[in-house]
């Protein structure tokens, strides 16, 4: 029997290879790009994460909340989900998140739950994002983990491009949502 679910729109972006040897913020960041494509390919919210340590990829993911019908399979939360194993413990100390968006309510408040050091996001999102887009969890008072933020910048305009593209090709008689006020994840 052929198979009758739909098929995602076809991805007309082409994945980054950027070279090994400057590993910065842009390069970490293409990797989340990649992921982000990943997810497009599979009729996900086109949104990536990777997570470094000491320099080295410890993990990689992006949205599975359609393919799960799980409302936590955020990029974020599944690639927390690998770091923790990858290095025996919840607390994901001196890492480095690279996200292609900047992260939900649940994935802001679970970054800072782990302990992670930095949080580098690409596209800000004012609607929903709470790493200084719609609040900033970051600066509650009573936090007691702060994260470092680097907010926009990275690869934004690739990320932000990619995301529009997705809503525009699923809703195409709908208002197409930009990353600033389209859907959060």
């Amino acid at each position: 029997m052929p198979d009758s679910s739909p098929q995602p729109p076809p991805c007309p972006f082409k994945k980054r290879f950027p070279s090994q040897l400057v590993r910065d913020d842009t390069f970490f960041m293409s990797l989340a790009f990649n992921q982000a494509i990943d997810a497009w390919r599979e009729d996900e919210v086109p949104i990536g994460c990777v997570v470094v340590r000491d320099g080295e990829v410890i993990a990689a993911a992006h949205n599975t909340v359609e393919h799960g019908a799980d409302p936590t399979a955020h990029a974020e939360m599944l690639a927390f989900i690998q770091a923790a194993r990858a290095i025996g413990n919840w607390r994901l100390e001196g890492c480095t998140v690279y996200v292609t968006k900047e992260p939900c309510p649940m994935c802001s408040g679970a970054s800072l739950m782990s302990r992670v050091q930095r949080v580098v996001y690409a596209v800000p999102d004012p609607q929903m994002g709470c790493l200084g887009g719609a609040t900033n969890l970051n600066a509650l008072p009573r936090v007691n983990h702060r994260c470092d933020i680097t907010a926009g910048g990275v690869i934004e305009e690739e990320c932000r491009e990619l995301i529009r593209a997705y809503f525009k090709l699923k809703r195409p008689s709908a208002q197409t949502p930009s990353p600033e006020t389209g859907p959060n994840d």
